[in-house]
């Protein structure tokens, strides 16, 4: 089986989000799978992209959102009335009520009643949920151990997602002492500020092949260490979709893997977690994920693209591309353009050449 993996462009300057189209099966018989739509803008792209490029296709066989952010979620709206969509794949907030009600603050508040909040909360969510029904599509919740077309889902567990959800920017008062008794805390990384960061100056400091700056310890959002983590083998192409993802993500995700019996560090394409952010990634997860680094004259092994928007300051950090880089992987930023890993089939005419980012000398410092 070939899978080919496409990154569409999605926003401008700081404003990023993911829209992936897969193509899996063989060159004349294959399914399609959308994996994010990017904003509303970026969803009218993913229509007229599929039509130009796959003009036979009128159904898709698997649309995946990676966690609840709008940059992931908008656009897949505008897929409905177009396509054929058979399968959703989404988390549903409003059902895990029951699960994680013992982890809100609130102890007053019943399952109907924060049922009800986050459905409200979550206005995007609750419209493609609608929309499947109204379109007669199946939606499912992709938890771990779950398979979606050629992947299996690492990432999250529902235990996992039940403990994340009441850590989201969006929902009531977390019950602080019961998650940490759950070990399942995530202490700052809950509501860091976005706009403190983006104001942040950048101060750049050196690095060479053999010396990495890139730290251990960094945090992300609840909602970001909730992305689905997909893995698949197609025939010996392993591919891995990390969406969001962040430290804490990704470790489990390696628990998944192993306990499963997958093979980490063989990858043939791996997609960088969050445009190439610095606070989803570190050292010791990257070298148990996809490996340590690897001698400089080694040829590169594998493909790792970050989907970074254009004219983006702070995405890819330079530092994490670095990072996948001297871990043997042809690095690939989109920076607002389509990118496309052929994953066995042919390559279409409209494309050119595959850019690939070199080792920078030259990257961000961290603050202390």
């Amino acid at each position: 089986m070939n899978c080919e993996i496409e990154f569409l462009p999605v926003g401008e300057g700081e404003k990023a989000g993911d829209c992936i189209v897969v193509r899996y099966g063989e060159e004349h018989d294959y399914h399609l799978m959308v994996v994010d739509g990017g904003t509303l803008e970026t969803g009218d792209a993913l229509i007229e992209h599929i039509r130009q490029e796959f003009p036979a296709v009128t159904v898709i066989e698997h649309v995946v959102l990676t966690h609840a952010d709008a940059d992931h979620a908008s656009g897949l709206r505008k897929l409905f009335g177009q396509f054929h969509v058979r399968h959703v794949w989404m988390h549903v907030p409003w059902l895990m009520a029951p699960q994680a009600l013992h982890l809100f603050a609130d102890k007053g508040m019943t399952a109907p009643q924060l049922a009800r909040r986050l459905r409200d909360e979550y206005d995007i969510l609750s419209e493609l949920v609608t929309l499947a029904e109204v379109h007669g599509t199946m939606v499912h919740q992709p938890f771990e151990g779950t398979r979606i077309g050629p992947f299996m889902v690492l990432n999250p567990s529902e235990y996992a997602y039940a403990h994340l959800l009441p850590q989201f920017e969006r929902t009531p008062e977390p019950d602080q002492a019961a998650l940490e008794a759950a070990r399942m805390w995530l202490g700052k990384a809950r509501r860091k500020s976005f706009l403190r960061r983006a104001l942040d100056a950048v101060n750049w400091t050196f690095e060479t092949y053999q010396f990495e700056t890139l730290r251990d310890g960094q945090t992300t959002s609840a909602s970001n260490e909730s992305s689905v983590v997909l893995y698949a083998e197609c025939d010996e192409r392993r591919v891995l979709l990390t969406g969001d993802a962040g430290v804490e993500a990704l470790t489990w995700a390696c628990h998944a893997a192993e306990r499963r019996g997958l093979r980490l560090g063989a990858f043939h394409f791996v997609q960088i977690p969050h445009h190439g952010s610095r606070n989803n990634v570190g050292p010791t997860v990257l070298n148990r994920l996809i490996g340590p680094a690897t001698p400089e004259q080694q040829p590169r092994s594998f493909f790792a693209f970050a989907s970074s928007p254009k004219d983006s300051a702070k995405h890819p950090r330079k530092v994490v591309l670095n990072a996948f880089h001297r871990r043997g992987a042809n690095v690939v930023a989109a920076q607002g353009e389509k990118k496309v890993f052929w994953g066995g089939f042919a390559p279409r005419t409209r494309y050119g050449p595959l850019n690939t980012v070199p080792l920078s000398a030259i990257v961000e410092q961290y603050d202390g």
